[in-house]
């Protein structure tokens, strides 16, 4: 089968690999029809997960078709269609009883970091009975692919963490997919005020139309000054950083107001400063989160009922001969205007 291999820092490419087989009782191999690529995948592009080791297919979005499954799967056959969580979920062991299966003790984040994923013809996806979903009837293929990682950790990781109320002000750092993703999901709570900050005046023109009240350019507007502005002075009661880098997580210390919250989703490969002379005294938390990916079948009932639409987020697609091109084209972004690539298989 054709796979995007990671080769180390900086590097990556097309090869053929052996099509994944079944090892353990509770595994599916599906074959994929359609993948795509994250953010996270470019972190590791990076060298910023050393989880990832160079020789793994990427990849831990999309959905398919099931070829065949382990003695101990019930809940699926072949031929069942498919939606694949990035989070591999044991269900038994403690973090997965707790709820938070990104730290399952067998699983977690795995595909596409310990284990090869999903930019490939097959996936071998563990734990299938608890880690895969059944697409509704008529479902659109593409926008499901949003809810294998992105839709779930915006909401979960952003909104959830970042305990968007009704009537509350938001502050989203960060117009990516993940920022938008974040943008749609914290409407379900109807808060006051929903600004995005970016550096890219097409990403803030998306926010407008995803439902932002308002966009703040902080390339050329100060972001601080405008959102004390347009708060009375306070902050907002959530700020959520979805970017990844240092000055970012800096910039959401400076947004929050007394008693807020500052959610953190991005990927840090580095350090990033905490002013606690600043906010020793200022009431706030600070959450950090590995999406769990419990809230999927929620998002899966809203996008049948047509509450969100995720195909939204979806900007350019590609076959997985072009993946290359796609990665170029997705890294990209402020000169292609892509958000998330659809890479079909």
């Amino acid at each position: 089968m054709k796979a995007l291999v990671y080769n180390g820092p900086g590097k990556k490419v097309v090869e053929e690999r052996p099509v994944p087989d079944v090892l353990d009782a509770g595994d599916a191999v599906v074959k994929i029809t359609k993948t795509t690529i994250c953010g996270t995948d470019l972190h590791i592009l990076k060298g910023d997960v050393p989880s990832c080791t160079p020789g793994r297919v990427l990849g831990h979005e999309g959905v398919g078709v099931v070829e065949k499954v382990g003695d101990g799967v019930r809940s699926f056959k072949s031929g069942d269609r498919v939606l694949i969580s990035c989070i591999s979920a044991c269900g038994r062991c403690e973090y997965c009883r707790k709820g938070i299966p990104s730290h399952c003790v067998d699983g977690g984040w795995i595909l596409g970091n310990t284990i090869d994923g999903t930019q490939a013809e097959y996936v071998r996806t563990p734990h299938a009975d608890t880690s895969l979903y059944h697409i509704p009837e008529g479902a659109d293929e593409g926008a499901l692919v949003m809810l294998s990682d992105i839709l779930p950790t915006g909401f979960e990781c952003g909104v959830l963490n970042g305990k968007v109320a009704p009537g509350g002000t938001v502050a989203i750092v960060g117009a990516g997919p993940i920022g938008l993703a974040a943008l749609l999901t914290a409407k379900f709570y109807s808060p006051s005020m929903l600004i995005m900050i970016d550096l890219d005046d097409n990403r803030l023109a998306v926010s407008k139309k995803f439902g932002a009240t308002h966009t703040i350019n902080n390339k050329n507007t100060d972001p601080i000054s405008k959102v004390m502005e347009l708060t009375g002075g306070r902050g907002v009661d959530t700020s959520i950083e979805a970017v990844g880098i240092p000055s970012t997580f800096v910039l959401c210390q400076r947004l929050v107001g007394a008693g807020g919250v500052i959610a953190n989703i991005g990927v840090h490969g580095v350090k990033a400063d905490l002013h606690l002379e600043d906010l020793w005294a200022h009431n706030i938390s600070i959450t950090t989160r590995l999406v769990d990916t419990v809230s999927t079948p929620m998002l899966l009932k809203t996008v049948e009922a047509e509450t969100i639409d995720p195909a939204m987020l979806i900007t350019h697609r590609f076959k997985l001969d072009d993946i290359i091109e796609a990665y170029d084209v997705f890294s990209r972004a402020a000169d292609t205007k892509a958000l998330k690539v659809i890479i079909e298989v």
